[in-house]
């Protein structure tokens, strides 16, 4: 096997014992066509020099990679879904294959989604559609590009199955994912534990969170306000990716406690969307009927679903802490979102109230006029110093009306970041790269019509551009972005 000196296994999930997942077998799949390969974060954590024929015995046929988890592992959760608690779901069709760090030495996982049948799968045939694949892939490649802490796809192969499906035309073309994300520990494993009145498995899984995954918190006090001291780090971390969200114009869609993760990563990407213009009802699920988790109510589900995990801590904690804890997450997400937003924007902030209200006009002009919510932060990043090309851009009317005014008065007051970040190309174009619906679905259509992945290669290429353009980096406290 070809691997590079980065390869670092590490596979400390395992070593948890059995109560935290099943020993699953992968699915035997009848085909092997490669569709997406990562080079980039291959590379981060010592995969690249991987041949075809051994990315499809690791990616494909999951063979263990070598030093790493004997068994894939179908991981142990309940969950809220849609406020429901439910105690059936676990992981249904995927599970976790691989634990490995990266070249900052920060512990990852590998993990699958359509890899099949696992004991949670109830009456789920485990597999993935290619088309949600590739729209997993396009989520996490924009977001990455947006500056969102999210989970990376770094494979996908097409499996040659016909499935059926009534969310989409059937029979439709089967491929199967692997994930590359911090870590796979969700709000609803803790759930599960805590149902089954096992406080003991609870803390050893929040004990392994604290020591591999929130290094901020690695020397939390032994006792009770331990468990608020993981609570309060989760909480933070949570309102980072809720204002990152909001900033990005993202709609998760299904924002149940098993999709959110102590690691305060974006992952799972299902019916998502993005903004078309700001619209604060705009839902992504056609399912949720209700707006439960529309674009403007993404903050509030994630509290809901904090206090869901303050109570699993609830055997384990102390009662005044933990509310006290769990009491930070407004004030943590209120600061978070105008750092999130003047980090699109390519400005320096000018202090906290003032700049609150800057993204509050701002959303109040954008509101109002309808524009594309992308083209804004296109054609404003570095504030000031893109004015030029602002009022030469598709959107330039709009930002000579008096509604802009204000925006513009604001723009105008804070310093750009790194101005020469505009000195890339992708910045003399007029419009940016987007990821609405229509795009998704102009890009599928020749894809399932006549197997042309031209126009999906094209879309990547431009993700890609964009993302070195805007340059968003790694955040201040070295997550995963870029």
């Amino acid at each position: 096997m070809t691997f590079s000196s980065a390869y670092r296994p590490e596979p400390a999930f395992a070593a948890l014992g059995p109560d935290y997942g099943d020993r699953v077998d992968p699915a035997d799949f009848p085909e092997a066509e490669p569709r997406f390969w990562n080079d980039r974060w291959a590379a981060e954590v010592g995969l690249d020099a991987l041949k075809p024929a051994e990315r499809e015995a690791h990616f494909h046929r999951f063979e263990p990679l070598p030093h790493n988890q004997a068994e894939p592992l179908a991981l142990r959760y309940h969950g809220h879904q849609f406020r429901t608690y439910n105690p059936q779901i676990g992981d249904g069709r995927g599970f976790l294959f691989a634990q490995l760090r990266d070249s900052a030495g920060r512990l990852l996982d590998l993990g699958t989604k359509g890899s099949g049948q696992t004991p949670y799968s109830r009456t789920g045939d485990g597999r993935l559609t290619l088309k949600g694949a590739v729209r997993e892939i396009l989520a996490a490649e924009m977001l990455e590009a947006l500056g969102v802490y999210t989970s990376k796809i770094l494979s996908v192969y097409e499996t040659g199955e016909a499935l059926y499906r009534g969310d989409e035309p059937s029979p439709t073309r089967s491929a199967v994912l692997t994930r590359l994300q911090h870590s796979h520990v969700r709000l609803g494993m803790f759930q599960r534990h805590a149902y089954f009145d096992r406080p003991d498995l609870v803390e050893q899984l929040m004990d392994y969170s604290l020591e591999r995954l929130l290094p901020e918190v690695e020397a939390a006090p032994e006792g009770p306000r331990r468990a608020a001291d993981f609570l309060r780090a989760v909480g933070q971390r949570s309102a980072r990716l809720a204002a990152q969200w909001m900033a990005a114009g993202f709609v998760h869609g299904v924002l149940n406690t098993d999709n959110l993760l102590v690691t305060g990563e974006s992952f799972d990407y299902g019916p998502w969307r993005f903004l078309p213009h700001f619209e604060p009802g705009f839902t992504a699920a056609y399912f949720d009927e209700t707006g439960l988790y529309a674009y403007a109510r993404q903050p509030e589900s994630v509290f809901w679903a904090l206090q869901q995990l303050a109570g699993a801590l609830a055997p384990i904690g102390e009662r005044d802490s933990l509310i006290e804890a769990l009491s930070a997450y407004p004030e943590f997400y209120k600061a978070e979102v105008p750092k999130a937003f003047l980090r699109r924007l390519g400005i320096a902030g000018l202090g906290e109230e003032d700049d609150a209200a800057f993204v509050t006009t701002l959303l109040d002009f954008m509101k109002e006029s309808e524009i594309a919510w992308e083209g804004v932060f296109f054609d404003w990043f570095c504030g000031r110093a893109s004015q030029g090309r602002a009022l030469k851009s598709p959107r330039a009317d709009a930002y000579e009306t008096e509604a802009f005014k204000p925006v513009r008065e604001g723009l105008e007051a804070r310093a750009p970041v790194r101005p020469e970040r505009l000195e890339h190309p992708r910045f003399g174009l007029a419009e940016p790269a987007h990821m609405t619906i229509e795009v998704v679905e102009g890009l599928w259509a020749p894809v399932a019509e006549a197997d042309d992945w031209s126009v999906y290669d094209e879309v990547l290429a431009d993700i890609a551009e964009m993302r070195r353009a805007y340059d968003l980096g790694r955040d201040r406290v070295g997550f995963l972005e870029g």
